[in-house]
């Protein structure tokens, strides 16, 4: 294969660093790498990285770093990354020269996230490409006339979103004055392989609560999970099957929770290493899960890389309809509901033939999510052929 030369790939791993984050920008380096290219993973923000011991930020990166890279060398990427910590002033991993050069001689940055906010050293790469993973927010911002948000979507040649309903006719979400171009999460296929057996449980790893609502022609629209869960409460009260939450709650929710059926784990302890983080995937019977209200009301198309995992490993999802229906197949293996009775049909459906969605749920995986067939149109698209 022709060596394309290197890539900058930003996110969020150092920063934030849980296991679904980290695979988040596995699947993405190791894509690029089989793609011909040799990626780098940066992250170059002045920001405090968050600390889930704390669960607060600090300034220090030591713990977060310690807890990140075992993955990264892994797969090979171990003097491929770089973490400025500016209070420092310090590059841990490649170095501040070996940084600055990369600046100048990759063919593009990768913007996942859209975390890393450009400086003047980032514009001497001739290529920059934004790839959002929430949308909604931000276009929302820009209709409202945010110049800060608009200049910093603009400061990238090319805009991408997972919400990949924008600008269709059912979706709410306004995009006017920007060009975005849908992709979605790529996920490396053999990092999920199916495990033997059916699992007992429907399963997923979610914040509970997280305010970062958005008020948009009157109506408030938010960012936070508990809610949505609320709506299907009696779930698992109606269906014999074991269903459960990673999440982190307080004590009356939890015991909400558990009046009507609900087993809960702790998120913290899932989603702080890689390998238990995988194992509780492959180990469910299905995922069931809600989405946020700003992606279910205004119909983004948003479908979340946590599910795409469960898939990739054989295990059917059951998810709250966001629109990603338009583009992703439903029915087997993969179901949008509206409400309860919807995901009651769902689960009764996986049920009469489990091992048929099973496989189902593998192949959408392989058909619409395979890392270097959703990393090579994202790079044909914004130019990198």
């Amino acid at each position: 294969m022709k060596r394309r030369g290197p890539i900058v790939v930003f996110g969020i791993a150092f920063w934030y660093p849980l296991a679904g984050v980290t695979f988040q920008f596995l699947h993405y380096l190791i894509a690029l790498r089989r793609l011909g290219w040799d990626p780098y993973y940066v992250e170059d923000s002045a920001r405090w990285v968050y600390d889930p011991g704390l669960n607060d930020t600090t300034p220090d990166p030591g713990a977060n770093i310690a807890t990140v890279l075992p993955a990264l060398e892994a797969h090979g990427f171990g003097n491929r990354w770089a973490f400025r910590d500016h209070h420092a002033d310090r590059v841990h991993g490649i170095g501040a020269s070996r940084l600055a050069a990369l600046y100048r001689d990759a063919a593009a940055l990768l913007n996942v996230t859209g975390a890393q906010e450009l400086r003047d050293e980032h514009r001497t790469c001739p290529r920059r490409i934004y790839v959002e993973t929430d949308p909604v927010k931000g276009q929302i911002q820009v209709a409202q006339g945010d110049a800060g948000m608009l200049a910093m979507y603009t400061a990238h040649d090319t805009v991408f979103s997972f919400g990949e309903n924008l600008g269709r006719p059912d979706c709410g979400v306004p995009v006017e004055g920007l060009t975005w171009r849908p992709t979605r999460q790529p996920i490396v296929l053999d990092l999920w392989p199916p495990e033997p057996g059916e699992g007992a449980t429907y399963s997923t790893i979610a914040t509970w609560r997280n305010r970062n609502d958005v008020v948009y022609e009157g109506e408030t629209y938010s960012w936070s999970k508990d809610a949505e869960f609320a709506k299907v409460l009696d779930l698992p009260l109606r269906r014999r099957r074991p269903f459960e939450l990673a999440t982190s709650v307080d004590a009356d929710t939890a015991a909400r929770l558990s009046a009507h059926g609900w087993g809960l784990t702790d998120a913290l302890t899932v989603s702080r290493d890689v390998e238990r983080y995988r194992a509780y995937i492959r180990g469910s019977r299905a995922e069931f899960t809600v989405a946020k209200d700003q992606n279910v009301r205004l119909r983004s198309g948003w479908f979340s890389d946590r599910s795409a995992c469960y898939l990739a490993a054989g295990r059917p999802v059951i998810t709250q309809d966001t629109g990603f229906g338009n583009v992703l197949p439903t029915g087997k293996g993969l179901f949008a509901f509206r409400d309860l009775d919807g995901a009651l049909a769902a689960v009764d459906a996986i049920e009469s033939d489990y091992e048929g969605h099973r496989r189902a749920a593998r192949e959408i995986a392989a058909e619409y999510f395979d890392a270097e067939r959703v990393v090579a149109s994202l790079l044909a698209r914004a130019g990198l052929d």
